[in-house]
């Protein structure tokens, strides 16, 4: 059941209420280390998988190696994610798995025992039949009334590390490619093996490194693998789109990344071409944002931008838009990952910017006249939200989301160990309220491994989330609300 553009500007209206009024962010704001703020400490989970607040529980909903309802299995490496309104009250989830060709952990599984099921024209790099691509998506039907998955089917197939995307105004689900393999007449090789040693690593028979749309349905379906070439190919992390324009905005996880927008030609038809663009500070050609070195971005400090045309975009010789971009004036950031539209913005995490490269989230509130001729006179204002520098309060954030109470949800992907240097300290949800004071809202105690994924049902009363190691999806419920 597709979403309705009138759906996603009402659920995105309502959601920005708690953002009404926002004050920039205060840069000692975050700095603070015992906040009055979230829904209290976190209680130890007595079977060892996700601590969470007092009041709330989970139910784990999908496990990699699980037969789903295609006859093939729950692929691991779930990463991110979206929620969109089915029929009868249903939630439809549609989540990316970030597998390579090598991956033992694929939907056909270990020794690919299950491959001859599917049609391989349905198969966007079916590898030679030898080595197909493992990445792609699933969808999830789920019932929130029951909490009971009815069913979970293959979606996407052929491609590779999918990470994160972004759900569309018109309904679907944008899931990117995070690396930019090519066609190969060779199978490519495992690196730092020595040569005798090194098995095959992927017969390539299409280049990667692009966007693939994939519609929300509850019936069994793989979606027809059709890369969206012109929206650039690079290693792609996130989109976000903005309602109001349909311009999609695009990460780059890559620590000299760019900040992408497309301009489709026609609006909710991305294959139909567009226009490819990266940011610029205006008056700070080449602005490196990381602040590793120097400390060139403050929080709250509003910056002009202007866009700068993209070139070739398909990158013949490589991996090499953000060169372009950079050499035309554009602004870096540092692993630009999670990506997400509320309050009338669009907000970006750089997993290891910041001082202490630690995490930054970033702001951008798109111009009146985003996209036409009219831009200039009144520019689109990009901003630091937050950068706490403080590994109490965030540890590389990566995969994002807004909360129907109008704060960020963000996932951290840490292999961080304590000031000792002996234990591990396992990934978290963090909350992030209007002010950018941050806390604790759920912390992985399985394995320490990335959370991501973080999505919350249309009715607001279901928050899912990833666990990539093993492979584990959780529906958790309690009494939300505006925390404080």
């Amino acid at each position: 059941m597709p979403v309705s553009r009138r759906h996603f500007l009402k659920t995105a209206a309502a959601v920005s209420l708690g953002f009404h009024g926002l004050q920039r962010c205060v840069a000692h704001a975050a700095g603070a280390k015992a906040l009055a703020i979230g829904y209290g400490p976190l209680v130890p989970d007595p079977h060892g998988l996700l601590d969470l607040p007092a009041g709330f529980s989970y139910r784990m909903i999908s496990r990699a190696g699980l037969e789903m309802a295609d006859g093939f299995l729950v692929p691991g490496a779930q990463d991110g994610m979206a929620a969109f309104p089915g029929p009868n009250g249903r939630t439809i989830l549609i989540c990316n798995h970030e597998l390579l060709p090598n991956a033992s952990n694929g939907p056909f599984g270990a020794t690919k025992q299950r491959l001859s099921r599917i049609d391989p024209a349905a198969v966007y790099d079916f590898g030679r039949g030898r080595e197909p691509c493992l990445g792609g998506t699933t969808t999830l039907v789920y019932d929130e009334a029951t909490c009971v998955l009815e069913r979970q089917f293959l979606s996407l197939a052929g491609t590779v590390r999918n990470c994160a995307g972004g759900p569309t105004p018109w309904g679907s689900w944008i899931s990117c490619e995070e690396t930019i393999f090519q066609k190969s007449r060779r199978p490519s090789l495992i690196r730092g093996q020595r040569k005798r040693n090194r098995r095959p690593f992927g017969y390539y028979e299409q280049d990667h490194g692009f966007n693939f749309e994939v519609p929300t349905t509850t019936e069994i379906s793989l979606t027809k693998p059709v890369p969206l070439k012109q929206m650039g190919r690079f290693n792609h992390e996130a989109v976000a789109v903005d309602p109001r324009t349909s311009v999609v905005y695009q990460t780059e996880d890559r620590d000299d990344g760019l900040l992408y927008r497309y301009i489709p030609d026609e609006p909710g038809h991305l294959a139909e071409g567009g226009r490819l663009q990266a940011m610029a500070i205006r008056d700070q050609p080449q602005l490196i944002t990381s602040n590793w070195e120097a400390t060139t971005v403050s929080p709250g400090q509003p910056h002009p931008v202007r866009w700068i045309d993209i070139e070739e975009v398909e990158a013949p010789g490589g991996d090499n838009l953000r060169h372009q971009g950079f050499n035309k004036g554009a602004a870096q950031f540092t692993r630009g990952e999670g990506m997400w539209y509320g309050h009338d913005a669009i907000y970006f995490a750089c997993t290891t910017g910041g001082v202490a490269r630690l995490g930054q989230v970033w702001r951008y509130r798109p111009s009146p006249a985003e996209g036409s001729s009219q831009e200039d006179a009144q520019p689109g204002i990009l901003e630091l939200f937050v950068e706490p520098n403080d590994p109490d309060l965030l540890r590389m954030c990566d995969t994002i989301t807004v909360a129907p109470w109008g704060d960020l949800i963000l996932c951290e992907d840490a292999t961080l160990t304590d000031a000792a240097g002996v234990h591990p300290k396992y990934d978290r949800l963090i909350g992030v309220t209007p002010r950018g004071q941050l806390y604790s809202l759920a912390r992985n105690a399985l394995i320490q491994n990335e959370l991501a994924g973080v999505v919350f049902s249309p009715s607001g009363l279901t928050m899912f989330v990833n666990v990539q190691t093993p492979g584990l999806t959780y529906a958790i419920t309690g009494p939300w609300h505006r925390p404080g």
